[in-house]
């Protein structure tokens, strides 16, 4: 018999599909077509869900049964500090970086999330919170880079509409340090949020567990937003160290020019990429954070292989 009659066997008579708005380990959310929510188990010890999935299903006599997970666009992984991964949410469409004039802006975090961005293959976007109380300069650089930018007060309302505009049709995910304004944003953007996230929770039977874990909430001017607590110390999970060039779209053209193929532009002879740097082109931050990454994934790949 052919592995496709197998499973053809196999399908339960009222597989549907769905989508996880919540995972809580052995039990996820699944919303229908319908945007109709119901608490489902997952089937077989070896299907682990997140955030984001598409999954089949079928209804019991309780809630539903998860039976497969369709192959995921891309996945939103972090590192532990022994180089291990963790996916925090599947099939996004957009990261949004959050900055703001207060605190001040860590550089090398806001590039490590843009990298990670474009490494998953996820759309960058970057938000200027709290414009009311001033401008950030680092919004200009990314801008120069290509970056799409947008700056907004969730306090005042100014210019929420753009930023509501940029999420239309988006999976999006919003990242940023601690302070930046992220659930202000969230907030002013899906009136009610505090009240659907809490009725969600109590339908789950897993409210103790809301603060660590990512909800997909839709927004109402179309688009999606993931709130997920687990990006707060995030990073890229460990990559190829002549792939974290491709994390910084300005390079492109001059990692051409390096005599190189494998070239990861540090003390390589005839180096595109120092020598634009050195002529003005690429910016040095942007360089040092480029620097700073690679020695974080050598590290992190080093910690993983010991």
């Amino acid at each position: 018999m052919s592995e496709a009659r197998r499973r053809q066997r196999k399908t339960h008579p009222e597989t549907r599909p769905g989508r996880v708005v919540a995972s809580y380990g052995r039990r996820v959310l699944v919303e229908d077509d319908q945007r109709q929510r119901l608490n489902c188990q997952l089937k077989g010890r070896r299907l682990k869900a997140v955030c984001g999935d598409r999954v089949e299903w079928y209804p019991d006599s309780h809630n539903g049964i998860v039976t497969a997970i369709t192959t995921r666009r891309n996945e939103l992984r972090r590192p532990d500090s022994r180089g291990r991964v963790e996916i925090l949410a599947a099939n996004i469409s957009q990261l949004v970086v959050v900055i703001a004039p207060t605190p001040p802006v860590d550089e090398f975090l806001a590039d490590r999330y843009l990298a990670a961005a474009r490494l998953m293959g996820a759309d960058s976007l970057v938000v200027c919170n709290k414009s009311d109380q001033g401008s950030v300069d680092l919004a200009g650089e990314y801008q120069t880079i290509g970056y799409p930018v947008v700056s907004v007060s969730a306090q005042t309302g100014e210019s929420m509409e753009s930023l509501a505009s940029a999420l239309s049709g988006h999976t999006s995910v919003l990242v940023g340090q601690s302070g930046v304004g992220k659930s202000s944003l969230s907030n002013t953007l899906i009136p009610g949020l505090a009240v659907a996230t809490q009725t969600l929770s109590e339908g789950s039977g897993e409210g103790k567990h809301t603060t660590s874990t990512a909800i997909l909430h839709h927004l109402p001017g179309g688009g999606e937003i993931i709130d997920s607590p687990g990006v707060r110390d995030f990073a890229p999970p460990p990559t190829e160290l002549k792939r974290v060039d491709f994390g910084f779209p300005e390079f492109d053209e001059a990692l051409r020019q390096c005599r190189f193929n494998d070239c990861l532009h540090l003390k390589e002879p005839q180096c595109g990429v120092r020598a634009a740097v050195d002529n003005g082109e690429i910016s040095a931050r942007r360089y040092r954070s480029y620097r700073e990454l690679l020695h974080l994934m050598r590290k992190l790949k080093e910690n993983a292989a010991g």
